[in-house]
């Protein structure tokens, strides 16, 4: 774990702006049209419309998305009583989490009252403002009654994370690691080291998954909390045991199957863990110092469950796997609590999740290849991207059916999309490829099948329904990599095109490939040999319709792949040259640049067919194309080579099809601001228009600018490179390349085959 020392926080928080949250608006506010919507006169119309129909503030408001997170300050982490305002920096990294994995706003508010009575008047009096409310490091006893006056008085949710959130996440480890070990939940003896707000909650949860009361036994500062000691509070009343023969924490866990502590470091010792029974689960929860710590517990033997409360090592029971998610699901269905059931559904769905393959996002994050369900893994990962859809929808689905919900979903699998695109897991845009890319899959080639990306994203896109992959490389070689990263290779294709078996494969490709080419000084024992590479025999098969589409790039330079793919594939009859595209699919939409793979430095004839391709590529994706071509000069601000040879492509373009939207050359800071350069050319043809399509004067600044985006900006997802003009689908990758780009990827060659075929079908029935 990286040592966090007192400065490096400090100037955590003090640079920049200080803090970590702020607000931003979600209108446009640049003109004085907009100013009069926002405010004056215009806010009017939401107000009275709110007047008449409250829960219309869930529609005209923030409201539906914007979450309290309360505090006096009287329990702030491990330091206590100390104060609202001294909280403050706790309140603002919460709201930190709710955004980042929720999509939550969030107002922190420090309240500097300490009586239980003011308090929650304070929190009635504001309640109006939020969907939601967050109550965060109020001490024991008095967040049990602030809680459940609230949730009582308040008609949104209310939960208290340091309570729930806890309880929610620790009883769904419980739940599988008792699922691992074997054991029954409503036979286990459970120790529960602590008696606090979280400890009280978390056992009453394990008991609603089947725990039995006479089995547990808890303990605080003094000792076993037994049913005979005086002056004891309701809640610990509630856990209070009848046995007698035990006082002790050391005598309370021997012989106990499950050990839960939320109290303080090292208190647990490595002989009293040997002192329970076989397959122990021990979650020491105390933070920054656990009860024992991981490696004295694994030491003291080696059949030990082990959970943390701590990021760097298996099974972190940490709540932000919880109440973003929690909270989402309520929001979304405007609940009007959140409700036992609710707290259920989460359980159970986190649980479930655990149990799901890893994807390589979390696996990458944590620089394993292997992640799967068992003693080192029995909770999600805080980073698994999966969290948001499979815990809001449950809890979403819960309110509904528990009746607290004033809105109800139908189609829950928009409403995942949805929680994708909220946080940038996913765009309109790849949703829509990888639809149709189901409803059409292909026969997909890819390259280099003993690559562990290649690799997976093969596994990944048929498991996605996206294609059916074939993969080149030694068979052995990818079956012990496959093993290795544990993926099932069931019903993929493996072609090892060295092997003898594919002698005839190879020779009768070389036979075309040598009569197609026989006038470029091609040989047939030339011809032959290529054929032992795997871009050659790839690109064949697709050729002669063995496969649809190929995927390569990974290992092999560019130049050496454009050359077989203009051998083999040829470019389009009706162009000249061929290009790649990238698409950034950011908040404003998708931005489509080329060309960031092929050409170098091209001519005026290259940037017409460029121009050409990306109009056509942009319509693929049902995009009205707005073209304009990049240079750094304005309409003939300056008279370089460079500014000429985009000018005359424009000027050719525009001839030839009067109908295109397209002009330049423009900087390109003028073609992305319409009002600027409304104001400022008014004469260009991208008057009005909303330019989506970049053509750049050469690579290195096409490349550099979406590098530069990808770089920079955490919200843009990048989709390429996308070949334009070749006669079939060959598509290129990044040596660079993630999984999911790869995937995304193979979307795009799957649609690209699909449309091929369509047209030689209308063509075929036109003859």
């Amino acid at each position: 774990m990286v040592k966090i020392s007192k400065e490096a926080a400090l100037e955590y928080h003090e640079n920049g702006r200080p803090g970590k949250i702020e607000v931003k608006p979600t209108k446009p506010y640049r003109t004085q049209t907009d100013l009069s919507l926002a405010y004056s006169p215009g806010v009017a119309y939401p107000c009275l419309e709110i007047q008449e129909t409250p829960d219309a503030a869930y529609k005209y408001t923030d409201k539906g998305n914007l979450v309290a997170v309360i505090s006096n300050g009287t329990a702030v982490l491990g330091l206590g009583d100390i104060g609202a305002l001294s909280g403050k920096p706790v309140m603002e990294g919460k709201g930190l989490l709710f955004k980042i994995y929720g999509g939550i706003d969030v107002f922190d508010i420090e309240v500097a009252e300490k009586d239980p009575e003011k308090f929650c008047e304070a929190v009635e009096k504001i309640a109006p403002t939020f969907g939601g409310i967050n109550l965060e490091d109020i001490k024991a006893p008095e967040c049990f009654y602030i809680e459940e006056r609230l949730k009582r008085t308040l008609d949104i949710p209310v939960m208290h994370d340091d309570q729930h959130g806890t309880a929610i996440i620790s009883a769904a480890g419980l739940k599988n690691a008792l699922e691992v070990n074997g054991k029954d939940i409503e036979k286990v003896k459970i120790v529960v080291n602590g008696a606090g707000a979280a400890a009280i909650s978390c056992t009453k949860l394990y008991v609603a998954l089947g725990a039995k009361r006479e089995n547990i036994v808890m303990l605080d500062s003094k000792g076993v909390i037994t049913s005979d000691r005086p002056n004891l509070t309701e809640q610990k009343k509630l856990f209070a045991t009848d046995r007698r023969d035990v006082h002790t924490l050391e005598e309370a866990v021997k012989c106990a199957d499950v050990f839960v502590g939320l109290s303080k470091g090292n208190v647990l010792t490595k002989d009293m863990i040997r002192s329970m029974a076989e397959q122990p689960i021990v979650f020491a929860l105390a933070n920054p110092v656990p009860e024992i710590s991981y490696e004295d517990a694994m030491d003291s033997r080696p059949d030990v469950l082990m959970s943390t409360g701590r990021s760097d090592y298996p099974n972190q029971i940490n709540n932000v796997i919880g109440f973003p998610y929690i909270f989402r699901g309520a929001l979304d269905v405007n609940a009007s609590a959140i409700n036992e059931e609710m707290k259920m559904a989460a359980v159970h769905a986190i649980a479930d999740l655990a149990k799901q393959p890893v994807p390589d996002v979390v696996n990458d994050v944590y620089h394993v290849n292997n992640l799967s369900f068992g003693p080192d893994y029995f909770i999600p990962k805080p980073v698994d991207p999966r969290l948001i859809t499979e815990v809001s929808a449950a809890v979403a689905k819960a309110a509904i059916e528990s009746g607290v919900a004033r809105k109800t979903i139908t189609n829950w699998a928009e409403y995942k999309n949805r929680l994708r695109e909220l946080l940038g897991q996913e765009t309109k845009l790849t949703q829509k490829l990888y639809d149709t890319a189901r409803n059409h899959p292909q026969r997909v080639v890819f390259a280099e099948g003993i690559h562990p990306t290649m690799l997976k994203a093969a596994v990944q896109a048929k498991a996605e329904g996206i294609c059916q992959p074939i993969l080149l490389g030694n068979d052995e070689r990818i079956e012990k990599l496959a093993k290795e990263l544990e993926l099932s290779l069931d019903g993929i294709e493996i072609i090892n095109l060295r092997h003898d078996r594919e002698a005839e494969r190879r020779e009768r490709f070389a036979r075309i490939l040598t009569q197609k080419r026989q006038r470029d000084g091609y040989t047939y024992q030339e011809a032959n040999d290529k054929m032992f590479e795997r871009n050659y025999f790839g690109m064949m098969m697709v050729e002669t319709g063995e496969a649809d589409a190929f995927i390569t790039g990974l290992y092999t330079k560019y130049s050496n792949t454009i050359k077989v793919a203009k051998e083999i594939i040829g470019i389009r009859p009706e162009y000249n040259h061929f290009g790649t595209m990238h698409i950034i699919n950011s908040p404003r939409g998708p931005l489509f640049i080329a060309d960031t793979l092929i050409n170098q430095n091209p001519t005026t004839d290259v940037l017409v067919d460029l121009a050409k391709l990306s109009q056509t590529a942009v319509r693929f994706f049902n995009e009205k194309p707005v073209v304009a071509m990049i240079s750094h000069s304005n309409f003939g601000s300056d008279n370089t080579e460079g500014t000429q040879k985009v000018r005359k492509a424009v000027a050719k373009l525009q001839e030839e099809d009067p109908s295109m939207i397209i002009d330049g050359e423009i900087q390109i800071g003028f073609a992305l601001n319409r009002e600027m350069r409304d104001e400022t050319y008014p004469f260009s043809k991208l008057y009005g228009e909303d330019v989506n399509t970049l053509v750049f004067p050469n690579l290195t600044s096409a490349r550099s600018s979406y590098k530069m985006l990808q770089a920079m900006n955490t919200d843009v997802e990048i989709i390429g490179p996308i070949q334009m003009g070749l006669n079939k689908p060959i598509h290129f990758i990044d040596f660079g390349s993630t999984v999911r780009e790869v995937v995304n990827i193979t979307a795009v060659a799957v649609i690209d085959a699909y449309v091929d075929k369509v047209k030689g079908r209308i063509t075929a029935q036109m003859k």
